[in-house]
């Protein structure tokens, strides 16, 4: 079964290797230089710069923006899904995990929300992902605010010390 694979920064070279992946989705501030892991090719490596803010970006932040999700949109949408793919941010709490339910959400746009929603915090009791990234791929996606509602009813996630990996399997379709 293929799924969406979210962790930190600093293990996205034992995710990648260990579950086999060969894409991957960066949600990190401007200027935190990293390096990609090996298994990843350049091609297959999308990097969005971006704080962890719920905001318009003021001094040298950067806000979640629709250019950002419009790009997660279409570069999960060009996954061939025959792998894992990883998607991070700094703690893996908060980019990330809206990333994925985006990106699940594009995959699969049947899928009710708040089962997703619900499969998150199953999977994931510490997430709690960014709001503008929800309200954005709300939007874009044309869920009329359920998938708003639905990560709201999930509620703020568990504190973590930021080590947290999880697997969003990905809906199956019939």
């Amino acid at each position: 079964m293929t799924a969406i694979v979210v962790c930190p920064l600093s293990s996205i070279a034992e995710t990648a290797v260990r579950h086999k992946a060969r894409e991957m989705v960066s949600l990190i501030a401007e200027g935190q230089d990293f390096h990609r892991p090996g298994v990843i090719s350049a091609e297959r490596h999308l990097k969005l710069a971006m704080n962890d803010i719920g905001f318009a970006g003021t001094g040298g932040l950067i806000a979640p923006s629709e250019v950002h999700v419009e790009s997660l949109i279409g570069f999960v949408r060009n996954w061939d899904q025959s792998a894992p793919i990883v998607i991070h941010c700094w703690m893996g709490v908060s980019r990330s995990p809206a990333a994925a339910v985006i990106a699940a959400l594009s995959l699969h746009p049947e899928e009710d929300d708040f089962a997703l929603a619900a499969r998150l915090r199953s999977v994931a009791p510490h997430a709690t992902p960014n709001t503008r990234l929800i309200e954005i791929g709300d939007r874009l996606l044309g869920r009329n605010g359920r998938l708003i509602a639905a990560i709201k009813g999930i509620g703020r996630g568990a504190e973590t010390d930021g080590r947290a990996s999880f697997i969003l399997p990905l809906k199956i379709s019939p």
